[in-house]
Parts: structure tokens; C-alpha cells; sequence
């Protein structure tokens, strides 16, 4: 589960910080290790040591919108993303890849108000998948999850914006 704010504290847009917060609390997260463009350590080295096998994310620490995501399914796409990120980013969170749906919670105030189920047409929900119309992802409201299910996403989702210290409105992802 990963976390973004809007109008919520910046401990909700680093991944790293969040994460830390989310596993003190029992939130599961990815596998997951924080990889700073200045440390020359072997990256295979520590996808071994955390035991994170191909395919595998790679993002920016601290950004938002998808921007950065990428999917990478061997080792020579994550050095061709890997590269290009870190003209950019300082810091680059690799994470185990999970397969899944793309459900999202609105929290406002500290209460979770609903589920929504994004189906995109591209391989994941990336930038271009929220923000263009052409991407034509689905939005599926309330999320067709088992009451039991709708409930624990709602549950987390609350337990997150209140752990970060949010206010206003957040989005769990």
C-alpha cells in the first residue's frame, strides 16, 4: 500500500518516511530498499539481500502523479530507467513488483469516504493514464470489492492519513 497527500503533511509524499511510519503501525508495504544516486553499493546486491526478484518498480522518493514510475521487467531496463531518474532524483525507491487492481480511497478529515477501482488501459495506472483523456482508464465507483475487502481499504487508507498526520484530504493508493 502506498500512500499520497494532497493538503496533508510532506511525510506523506516521502515514500521512505511513510513506509517507516506505515510497518511501525502494521500497514504491509512492498520489499522495498531506498538506493541514493551519490552511493555506488551494488543495486543487485541489495535486490538480493531483500530478496526482490524481476519485475521490479522503480520511482522517484518524492514525487507524486506517477511521475518516474516505471516497470521493469530485467535488469537492463532498470539501468536504462535507472539512469534517466537519476538525471533527476537524488534518491530512487526499488521496490518488489505486486500484481493487482489500482484501488484508491478518498480520505478527507480523517474519514474514509469510498473505494474506487481504476482499470487502465496501459500496462499500469502511470501519469498518462490519470491525466489523459485519450489514456481511457475506467473509474469504477464504488470499488466492486466484498464488503469485508471494501471495509479493510477503507480501515487502512483512514490508519494512514492519521499516522502521517494528515489534515484535509488525502488519497491512499
Amino acid at each position: 500500500y502506498t500512500h499520497s497527500g494532497v493538503l496533508s503533511s510532506s511525510l506523506a509524499m516521502d515514500k521512505e518516511l511513510s513506509r517507516i511510519q506505515f510497518k511501525r503501525k502494521k500497514i504491509r508495504v512492498p520489499k522495498y530498499f531506498l538506493q541514493h544516486k551519490k552511493n555506488h553499493s551494488s543495486i543487485k546486491t541489495n535486490l538480493k539481500k531483500k530478496k526482490i526478484k524481476f519485475p521490479i518498480v522503480i520511482k522517484p522518493n518524492n514525487e507524486g502523479s506517477s511521475l518516474g514510475v516505471s516497470i521493469c521487467k530485467n535488469f537492463k531496463q532498470f539501468k536504462k530507467n535507472y539512469k534517466k531518474l537519476t538525471n533527476s532524483y537524488d534518491k530512487v525507491m526499488i521496490e518488489e513488483y505486486i500484481p493487482g487492481r489500482e484501488i484508491q480511497v478518498a480520505v478527507i478529515n480523517g474519514y474514509a469516504l469510498g473505494a474506487i477501482e481504476l482499470i487502465p488501459k496501459r500496462e499500469f495506472y502511470d501519469y498518462k493514464a490519470k491525466y489523459s483523456s485519450s489514456a481511457n482508464t475506467k473509474h469504477v465507483m464504488p470499488a466492486p470489492l466484498s464488503n469485508k475487502k471494501y471495509q479493510e481499504v477503507l480501515k487502512i487508507a483512514k490508519k494512514a492519513h492519521l499516522i502521517l498526520g494528515c489534515r484535509g484530504v488525502t488519497r491512499s493508493d
